[in-house]
């Protein structure tokens, strides 16, 4: 069932995070939705409640224009009929005001991004501000973003810029916005730290201080949370890829987030580390195979594992049940 990530955040505020994951193929959705689901590899296994979890879906600009957006559209519809216990919500990722509008339009999107931060204050809430009129029009619910990453995400290329508190109160107010993206240490891709440098639980402190201040349990989002584990980097590395450095953000730091205002936390490279890593073995392990189904299967099956296990992380896992009954 789709719903609207502002419904999700308000069962999971103060308690847990929900995972934001990006996909761009069928691969990736079954994966994702068995592993929400706790399932063990099976479409038709029995959904495990101790390990399933409510999700979100991200699609990216780039994901939108991999074939045509309506192919990535109609294989989350099937997943939607196929699973019919999951609960999720569907979400553009990192979007220009123009595809965010076409978003809006479509009737398929529960939520978009606006992703102005790369602008002056004021231009960025003019431009959101903007968005959140539009989609609010429709039912649609808006994050933005305030601060800036490091890394690349789509076009973008970022400087690290920490979100300060006193603005992202203002902000909100400004563009009432529904859910804000904070810089607070994190970056895209998968070479985000060096040496003990984490996250700015300090700054994080502070922002949510400043923002219930003005909007009691206010959802924050933190972007570029992949945490790169190493075992996947090894497998990668051993089976003839070459990622020297590559590391993220330490995945005992998701919970704590949590408990600070930290509402969603977005996912994408680890779910391609896992793509590369089982495509590599298995075309290794199996070089006779020509058929492109059998690492597929592999993939499903190692993706859904990491999802369970990454919701384990996040604080969410076993909360399905809940928010089911919640919703109802």
């Amino acid at each position: 069932m789709i719903v609207t990530t502002t419904e999700l955040f308000k069962q999971a505020y103060g308690k847990y995070a929900i995972g934001a994951y990006n996909i761009n193929n069928m691969e990736q959705a079954v994966g994702l939705f068995r592993g929400n689901l706790g399932k063990s590899g099976k479409n038709s296994d029995p959904v495990d409640n101790t390990k399933a979890a409510p999700f979100i879906i991200q699609i990216s600009r780039g994901a939108r224009d991999y074939s045509d957006t309506r192919i990535l559209e109609g294989i989350i519809r099937a997943c939607d009929e196929v699973f019919p216990e999951a609960i999720f919500a569907v979400h553009l990722d990192h979007g220009t005001e123009e595809v965010c509008y076409d978003c809006i339009k479509s009737g398929f999107y529960s939520s978009v991004m606006i992703d102005a931060s790369h602008e002056e204050f004021e231009k960025n809430v003019e431009i959101t501000k903007r968005v959140v009129d539009a989609a609010h029009e429709k039912g649609v619910v808006v994050e933005a973003e305030l601060g800036q990453l490091g890394g690349v995400e789509e076009d973008v290329v970022g400087s690290v810029k920490l979100t300060r508190p006193e603005d992202a109160a203002k902000f909100i107010e400004l563009t009432n916005c529904d859910s804000l993206a904070v810089a607070i240490g994190t970056s895209h891709g998968a070479f985000k730290f060096s040496g003990t440098q984490g996250l700015h639980f300090d700054v994080l402190t502070e922002i949510q201080k400043a923002v219930n201040a003005v909007k009691p349990n206010f959802p924050l989002v933190m972007h570029g949370s992949s945490s790169v584990p190493q075992e996947w980097v090894r497998r990668i590395n051993i089976a003839g890829g070459h990622l020297a450095g590559a590391s993220g953000v330490n995945e005992d730091e998701y919970f704590k987030a949590s408990q600070l205002g930290v509402t969603k936390i977005n996912i994408d490279t680890d779910g391609r580390l896992v793509w590369c890593a089982t495509l590599r073995e298995e075309f290794i392990l199996h070089p006779e195979v020509f058929d492109l189904r059998p690492s597929g299967k592999v993939f499903m099956k190692n993706y859904a594992d990491y999802i369970v296990h990454k919701n384990q992380k996040l604080g969410s896992a076993g909360s399905l049940a809940d928010v089911t009954a919640a919703l109802k």
